[in-house]
């Protein structure tokens, strides 16, 4: 695509990598970490890391893979439509989950309370550990030796991660900043308070979108609620009324997913007009401008933002919170706790190449080595190690 809006990112001047590499013919630098994230083992992964249901469940639900390629649909689509640079957009929608755990939010909730007293663990700051050095595929660098458009993006999709004083913003204002973050901006400044790229910053919304979208049908096609109690819920009730009005006595199977598509649909339209107008009344005549806007230049109307706090809360009382949901989840914090517990105890059940000599119990370089080795499992992987273990499988007996 050549008729790039003024603010959208520019591939050909890109800033770089960190490790110089040839330029590609055919390929732009962003074209090339799209397919790099692609071709990675943490990317493969993603198929049997869950977000809400453990794996055994069914093979309908979504996973980390399926939900990163509609977050990677949504994009491409805001993307085309506000003239950004689609590939770029596309790499960060790609690459957004690769840093989660075994069990979704439940593992990385146990994993972190592991770490406590090692820094701690966030899944936004593995992604940047996997794709700056634990990847060792190529033989010039570990990593994936992305631009710096792309690491800028894994970062900071959410939003400026230090304030104007330096001090952790956002989600981290309480926490700190996560420590894979420090100790990459000692060498590589990615300029840490202020926003990221308009091709972040859909990236970022799409997840929104495509999380609320497909945690509808997960939802209802689980049994977790029923499409009655969607319709106080005013983007989701709006969609089922137009549809039974439209198609009287529809099956329940057509009617979530005619509901679903709708969702997204007035979402994404909301996103292009919104966004369009932010751009005119901000001036912005570059992505360099964007990242100094005072707020996001991406985003939903008032209206929208309003209708997406009530769906997501509806969500996070009806499932995510759901007793069949905490009770599985409660239990795979348990498989995560264990494993750590044990490799800390006795590292070398570990696999061989995870092995590292000369720690003693508690050194925090042991400690991280063994959160990015269960950081990386699938949930498959982390229960049969589990029964390898413990000869016990706590999530089905």
């Amino acid at each position: 695509m050549t008729d790039l809006a003024p603010y959208a990112s520019d591939a050909l001047a890109s800033r770089g990598r960190f490790v110089p590499e040839h330029d590609a013919a055919e390929r732009s630098p962003f074209q090339r970490d799209r397919d790099r994230i692609i071709h990675s083992a943490a990317f493969r992964r993603l198929k049997h890391k869950t977000q809400v249901f453990v794996y055994h469940e069914g093979d309908h639900y979504r996973t980390r893979l399926t939900h990163s390629l509609e977050v990677a649909q949504v994009a491409r689509s805001l993307a085309r439509a506000l003239r950004l640079d689609e590939d770029l957009t596309e790499a960060l929608s790609l690459a957004h989950d690769l840093g989660h755990t075994p069990f979704g939010h439940a593992g990385e909730r146990e994993l972190d309370k592991c770490m406590s007293d090692h820094g701690g663990f966030d899944h936004n700051a593995q992604a940047l550990r996997i794709v700056t050095s634990l990847e060792r595929r190529y033989a010039g660098f570990d990593g994936l030796n992305l631009t710096w458009e792309t690491l800028e993006g894994l970062v900071k999709h959410n939003g400026p991660v230090l304030d104007a004083g330096g001090n952790p913003a956002g989600r981290y204002a309480k926490s700190g900043l996560p420590h894979a973050f420090v100790e990459f901006a000692q060498n590589h400044d990615l300029h840490l308070d202020s926003y990221a790229s308009p091709e972040a910053q859909v990236a970022a919304i799409s997840d929104d979108i495509a999380y609320n979208a497909h945690d509808i049908d997960d939802g209802l096609r689980a049994g977790l609620f029923e499409v009655k109690t969607l319709l106080d819920v005013p983007i989701a009730g709006k969609a089922i009324r137009e549809v039974e009005e439209m198609w009287p006595g529809l099956d329940r199977h057509r009617l979530i997913h005619e509901t679903v598509r709708r969702v997204i649909s007035w979402m994404i339209f909301d996103v292009i007009e919104q966004t369009r107008a932010n751009a005119g009344s901000s001036n912005v005549d570059s992505a360099d401008a964007v990242r100094k806007s005072r707020s996001a230049i991406v985003g939903f109307s008032p209206e929208m933002s309003g209708d997406n706090a009530a769906l997501q809360a509806f969500l996070a009382q009806h499932m995510y919170q759901h007793e069949k949901v905490i009770a599985i989840m409660h239990r795979a914090r348990r498989v995560v706790s264990d494993l750590f517990e044990a490799y800390s105890t006795d590292p070398a059940q570990l696999p061989t190449d995870w092995q590292e000599h000369g720690y003693s119990r508690g050194d925090s370089r042991q400690a991280r080595q063994i959160c990015d080795f269960i950081a990386g499992m699938t949930d498959r992987y982390a229960l049969d190690e589990h029964k390898r273990l413990f000869d016990l499988d706590p999530l089905f007996r």
